[in-house]
């Protein structure tokens, strides 16, 4: 019996020793030295062009070209691009990348828009590509019109360059509708 419980207490303090605590995760520190220019330029760009190249179709003089893959990677190339505008609107939504909560609305559309588009690439499903890339497209251009536009139209010297001219209505009226579906 003496023998059993000194083998015990042996063991219990062997694999205590041989144990050792679970490392502590590191702090979590955000580089932001990409403004948010090229953020978009290097990150958002690249994937949503990714998606955008492998859908819908192109009018020629030969006739109507679907942009659709023909290969395995050219369908992995256009999820890829996909995945990535989904992790660039939770890039987006960052302390020091945020312009704070409709612009967060802005990004989490994206990813939601993205998301499918990710699914519609692994299905090979080309219409859908086409109209989740064109749903992608239309939180962009929303986006833009709110934080990029009127910061360009602010910095641009009007001595050399005529203002812009307004949307024309039917297009004014589909933004206005697809902002108040975002908010």
């Amino acid at each position: 019996m003496k023998r059993t419980v000194l083998t015990v207490a042996s063991l219990a303090v062997l694999a205590a020793a041989c144990s050792k605590p679970a490392p502590k995760a590191p702090e979590a520190k955000f580089d932001y030295s990409l403004d948010m220019k090229e953020l978009m330029g290097h990150v958002v760009d690249p994937g949503a062009w990714a998606f955008w190249h492998a859908s819908g179709t192109v009018e020629t003089a030969e006739g109507t070209k679907s942009n659709a893959p023909t290969t395995q990677d050219g369908w992995d190339a256009a999820e890829s691009g996909a995945a990535e505008v989904m992790e660039a609107g939770n890039l987006l939504q960052l302390p020091g990348n945020t312009r704070g909560a409709e612009f967060n609305a802005f990004a989490q559309d994206l990813i939601a828009k993205a998301k499918l588009a990710k699914d519609a690439a692994e299905r090979k499903d080309e219409a859908a590509m086409f109209k989740t890339g064109a749903d992608m497209y239309q939180v962009c251009v929303a986006c833009h019109a709110k934080y990029v536009m009127p910061a360009y139209i602010k910095i641009r010297d009007a001595s050399k360059y005529p203002p812009l001219p307004d949307w024309p209505a039917d297009v004014k009226a589909r933004q206005g509708a697809f902002a108040s579906k975002a908010k």
